[in-house]
């Protein structure tokens, strides 16, 4: 942890901890929360049993969903005054689909400067075990549970050419399948992850229709993370080239032009799609 002199004002520490396995803890991570001088725990009873493993002593407070915005500026009043607070989830980093994203935002705005110890992530585990492309991906994170919201995702996700990531309980775990099913097809590929980092970690790779099956039969249990194969883009092209063919040149700019391209980028995309030099799609509109 930094030094800091009396008038400073403090720092939040953003301190990763085990999803699964005790030993992923950093010895970092285990110095700056000996030496804080509060932690913020999403759980504190959760958060007591990792504290007692490790022989640490330092006073705990509760930062969860439901106080997340007053007890922002609790803390931030706390660190003004100079104290240092190491902040910690149930499993894996703060700010990562949790409510420390609240707390990092009222620091940053209050110009308290904030530290993230890096550590265990359960969507970063699960995609580079995944056995799909890892330069490019999305993180979902838990869809809303609103329905006309999740099918808005949804819908989104079925153009989306990088690999997704989504977070989801057991006993929701094939309705959610069935809706990516109805969106993404039976065949999409995906990485189906549990128990990451523990003795019986399982990363079962198959398509969803193959998932589902097995689901059938084998009850879900453990907290899962989908890794799911991005669209093709070869599939797109093909996908569009088929309805460009089926578009008047008028219709086929205005395709363009309703994007917010102007007539030029326009003109020039459509002699693209359709092979031909933009001189003759320009002298066909005319």
């Amino acid at each position: 942890m930094d030094q800091k002199n009396e008038n400073d004002v403090g720092r939040l520490y953003l301190c990763a901890t085990p999803i699964g396995n005790l030993g992923d803890i950093t010895f970092r991570v285990l110095e700056t929360l000996r030496q804080a001088d509060l932690i913020a725990a999403e759980d504190t009873r959760h958060t007591i049993h990792l504290l007692n493993h490790f022989d640490i002593h330092t006073p705990m407070t509760s930062y969860h969903e439901y106080n997340k915005v007053d007890k922002a500026r609790y803390l931030v009043g706390l660190l003004k005054e100079g104290k240092q607070i190491a902040l910690v989830t149930d499993a894996g980093t703060p700010g990562i689909s949790d409510p420390g994203e609240e707390l990092v935002r009222q620091c940053c705005e209050a110009g308290i400067a904030v530290t993230s110890l890096p550590g265990p992530a359960a969507c970063v585990t699960a995609l580079t075990m995944s056995g799909l492309a890892t330069r490019r991906f999305c993180f979902e994170a838990f869809l809303p549970p609103d329905k006309k919201e999740r099918r808005w995702i949804l819908e989104e996700l079925k153009r989306e050419t990088r690999t997704i990531i989504i977070y989801e309980a057991p006993h929701h775990l094939i309705s959610m399948l069935q809706e990516l099913a109805d969106v993404l097809g039976m065949d999409r590929r995906l990485a189906l992850c549990r128990e990451l980092t523990k003795r019986y970690e399982e990363a079962d790779r198959a398509t969803i229709g193959e998932t589902l099956e097995r689901l059938a039969r084998e009850e879900p249990r453990g907290e899962y993370v989908l890794v799911i194969e991005g669209r093709r883009i070869g599939d797109i092209r093909r996908e569009e080239q088929s309805s460009w063919e089926e578009l008047s040149l008028e219709e086929h700019m205005a395709l363009y032009l309703d994007r917010g391209m102007d007539r030029k980028e326009a003109m020039k995309q459509v002699a693209k799609d359709r092979g031909v030099s933009k001189r003759d799609v320009y002298r066909e509109l005319l």
